[in-house]
């Protein structure tokens, strides 16, 4: 797989050659997971319920897999600032605690969810009937914490050293064999929810020995070795990580609160139509979220690696075609939800006033996907220049405000008016986070001054 040069290709195409695969990836990442839930809605007999319980499981799997992230892109931009400075034995010994702090994780997580496990199950809201199911799938799915750590954290620092082929077929090997192993292990050998679990546990197993030996034994500037540790670096990468892991952990909590204000207020036959609503919406954001992610995620690297190189011309070129390659891809988006919607929603439900109220709903609460496109490359790019603290207020203002709305609107108006939530929060975040980007670009975007964090 040929490398990029980060510091000499061509601005616009090299954020091209790493965006894209790792959006693509994203996106199979994404999609593999929604027909895996097909596959366990069709489990003769007991398909219902066996998909609500895992559905009651998505939460916690998504706070165990946000640690991931806290790793990586804390630890990323990081790696690549040393590689543009030149200081490669830097970049090594980041890599290398990176490792470490992702091994540490992944076993006392481990044992606390293992210790855990059932109080989490309760306060997520799993009932008396969908327990066994959702207890055997979670049991199962933390035995490989470790190993889903490690190819969820691993694989940006493939990405970032201009591999982004490596990185994202780190991502696709999981995804395939996950697909392929689910329809064996639940209807061929019978083991229903259970094959679910460990056909997505081995996949892990394998993404994570594929990315550990392509940065072991690859052909890389910077290899994997076990280093020295280093408590205050190790500090330093959760700091820097500290606004994606607390973006992707609060997601969940968000449509767990989304879900309980629609029921309460919708009432008994209302609010369980309106959480349907919902539960496709998110659906289809994870189609949106996700890739978009993927842009930013792949595109650090070369923010990360100009600025400590301090070559500013090229970081805000890089910066500029980041936006610009968001901006695409939500226009994209926003016209599909206008005039294909209806296709999508029809996948889930064929009750034509639920696909109505769903097709209506879902266009107010994508109203406004052209401002995540300005959203996600400030608060990402932002960490790609060690701008730890802009980035986590970003998010979290973001998050404020849309809970803000879940829990005024349909008090104020009517419990449909939840679903407004998600474009004025949008609108209002991304005009607050763009300011406060070029206010901060101003002071750290000049030349021959020291990086500094803020």
């Amino acid at each position: 797989m040929k490398s990029v040069d980060l510091g000499k290709d061509q601005v616009l195409p090299l954020v091209l050659k790493l965006a894209l695969p790792t959006m693509l990836a994203q996106f199979v990442n994404v999609l593999y997971t929604i027909v895996d839930r097909m596959f366990i809605g069709h489990i003769p007999g007991i398909g219902t319920l066996s998909l609500a319980g895992v559905g009651v499981c998505g939460p916690i799997i998504s706070v165990l897999y946000a640690f991931a992230y806290l790793v990586g892109q804390g630890g990323t931009p990081l790696m690549a600032m040393q590689m543009g400075a030149g200081n490669l034995k830097s970049a090594k010994e980041i890599l290398s605690n990176c490792f470490r702090i992702l091994l540490v994780l992944g076993l006392s997580l481990t044992i606390l969810f293992l210790i855990f496990r059932k109080r989490f199950l309760w306060w997520f809201g799993v009932s008396s009937a969908t327990y066994p199911y959702a207890l055997s799938f979670l049991t199962i799915y933390i035995y490989g914490t470790v190993f889903a750590l490690i190819s969820g954290g691993l694989n940006s620092f493939l990405i970032a050293q201009g591999h982004s082929g490596l990185g994202v077929t780190t991502v696709l090997i999981g995804a395939l064999l996950n697909v392929s192993l689910d329809p064996i292990l639940i209807f061929v050998c019978h083991l229903g929810v259970a094959g679910a679990a460990y056909s997505t546990i081995f996949s892990q197993i394998i993404s994570a020995l594929f990315a550990l030996f392509c940065l072991c034994f690859w052909d890389l500037p910077v290899n994997l070795t076990w280093g020295h540790f280093r408590p205050d670096l190790c500090i330093k990468i959760i700091g820097l990580g500290l606004a994606p892991f607390l973006t992707y952990a609060l997601d969940s909590c968000l449509l767990i609160l989304l879900n309980t204000t629609l029921q309460r207020t919708g009432g008994v036959g209302l609010g369980d139509r309106l959480v349907t609503t919902a539960t496709i919406i998110q659906s289809y954001l994870l189609l949106v979220t996700s890739p978009l992610s993927g842009i930013t995620l792949g595109c650090q690297g070369i923010v990360s690696f100009n600025f400590g190189a301090k070559d500013f011309k090229r970081v805000k070129n890089a910066l500029w075609c980041v936006y610009l390659v968001c901006l695409s891809f939500c226009s994209i988006i926003f016209l599909i939800t206008i005039f294909a919607s209806p296709y999508f929603v029809r996948l889930f439900t064929n009750d034509s006033p639920l696909i109505t109220q769903t097709v209506t709903a879902l266009k107010i609460y994508l109203a406004a996907v052209l401002c995540m496109a300005a959203q996600w490359t400030v608060t990402d790019m932002g960490i790609a220049m060690g701008q730890m603290k802009m980035a986590l207020f970003c998010s979290l203002l973001r998050k404020a405000l849309y809970i803000a709305g879940v829990l005024i609107l349909p008090f104020l108006f009517t419990p449909q008016a939840a679903f407004f939530a998600q474009p004025l929060c949008d609108g209002v975040t991304s005009i607050i986070s763009i300011i406060i980007f070029f206010r901060i670009l101003s002071k750290i975007l000049v030349p021959n001054q020291e990086i500094e964090q803020t």
